[in-house]
């Protein structure tokens, strides 16, 4: 049994790198085809910026593999014995939390190359050291105390049921449930600062938009984004009356506000049809198909890992093959937002004017450097969104794509 899961995790390894180096050398091969939507500089420097965060990427899904094979291979089998402590809650928790504190160790390089090194190279980042150290600690302690109190419940219903991984999933459901309504709190209390948005003309005009189209909001907020990166954003966060809607403080500076107003339209177009209900029962579709397969798998894999069929060992095995199951089905749930990213841009049209829409999504692909072509089958695995010179031709943007033929010499220049 355990041959045949470190044989699904290979091939997914092995699919995740394929996909990678196919969308570098598309855009390498692209790249020289002529500008899309920027000027020649800002194309080759957003097509760069592509080719170098795919590659650590691949850099970080290799060490992951080598991770799951430690893990697999005796690790998990050491900690839980390693660990002496006699409440079998606490030893649950401490096992399954100090697992993910592992991962997440592992992976913090990563985290700090992309921001310092990566980002910093493409004029992004604007957070210190500091800045990172802080947010890092802050986001562990979260882990730990949020975590916890998750291991904790399931760990009860293991031990109480024999259909647990049905009572579990309506527990994590009900989690992630939860999340969405609490996350535009947590993100202001822990992380950045948010403010109401002065009066004035932008929000007039957005809560015109607002009350036009019957959307009940608890405010309308400006983070303090800026500290931390250059990007332009903004979200519409929580469920029911804990809605609010969150513009960066660099989407501000940087677009007007007729396509501010378009661009709130476009996630307004989302709450009107219903999109982050239909995310959510994604979600539970999957969550609930994950606890399915991981209440069932057989007694012979613990045999062979050398473990109880314990709680710990039980979630320590959901967090380490979550990634493959969340991967196969993700191609599944793109296709499903792709679709969504179109009504809501009709929304958008419709209440801001696609003329402004055109504007704002010209402008965001420029000012987040973000290369506007992608290869077929990284699309098909990773992509929520359409490519945006799909969006802005359904907008009646008319624009031409030369991707026929490419050099067979590097571009000019490089």
């Amino acid at each position: 049994m355990i041959a045949t899961i470190v044989g699904i995790y290979t091939l997914y390894i092995f699919v995740r790198l394929y996909v990678s180096v196919m969308q570098i050398g598309y855009i390498n091969q692209v790249k020289c085809k002529g500008a899309v939507l920027m000027g020649e500089k800002e194309y080759r420097d957003a097509a760069a910026y592509a080719v170098a965060k795919e590659k650590l990427g691949m850099v970080e899904t290799f060490v992951e593999f080598l991770l799951f094979l430690v893990w697999m291979g005796g690790m998990m089998a050491w900690l839980d014995g390693a660990l002496a402590i006699e409440s079998e809650t606490l030893h649950t928790i401490t096992a399954v939390i100090g697992m993910i504190l592992i991962n997440s160790l592992v992976q913090l390089p990563f985290g700090w190359i992309a921001k310092f090194k990566i980002d910093a190279e493409f004029g992004f980042n604007r957070s210190t050291t500091a800045q990172f150290i802080k947010d890092t600690v802050i986001g562990a302690v979260l882990t730990v105390i949020i975590g916890s109190f998750i291991v904790w419940i399931v760990a009860m219903i293991i031990t109480s049921s024999a259909l647990w991984w049905v009572w579990s999933f309506a527990f994590i459901f009900a989690v992630v449930i939860a999340i969405n309504m609490l996350f535009p709190t947590i993100r202001a209390l822990f992380f950045d600062k948010v403010t109401p948005l002065e009066n004035g003309e932008l929000r007039e005009k957005i809560e015109e938009l607002m009350n036009k189209t019957g959307f009940v909001s608890s405010g309308v907020y400006v983070s303090d984004a800026s500290k931390r990166d250059a990007r332009l954003n903004a979200y519409f966060g929580g469920l029911g009356k804990t809605k609010r809607v969150v513009l960066f403080d660099t989407l501000i500076e940087k677009l007007s506000p007729s396509e501010l107003i378009a661009v709130l339209g476009h996630e307004l177009g989302h709450f009107a049809h219903g999109d982050l209900y239909k995310n959510i029962a994604m979600v539970g579709a999957m969550l609930f198909g994950m606890f399915a397969i991981f209440g069932n798998l057989p007694d012979t894999l613990y045999m062979e890992l050398g473990v109880a069929q314990s709680p710990q060992i039980v979630m320590m095995l959901f967090v380490l093959l979550l990634p493959v199951v969340s991967f196969v089905i993700m191609p599944l749930f793109g296709m499903m937002s792709r679709h969504n990213e179109y009504e809501a841009d009709r929304t958008g049209a419709e209440l801001g004017g696609a003329e402004y829409l055109v504007n704002a999504l010209k402008k965001l692909v420029a000012e987040n450097k973000s290369f506007p072509l992608s290869h077929p089958l990284y699309r098909f695995f990773h992509t929520t969104h359409p490519p945006v010179v799909d969006r802005l031709r359904a907008l009646g943007y008319d624009i031409h794509v030369n991707a026929d033929e490419g050099y067979a010499d590097p571009c000019p220049n490089d």
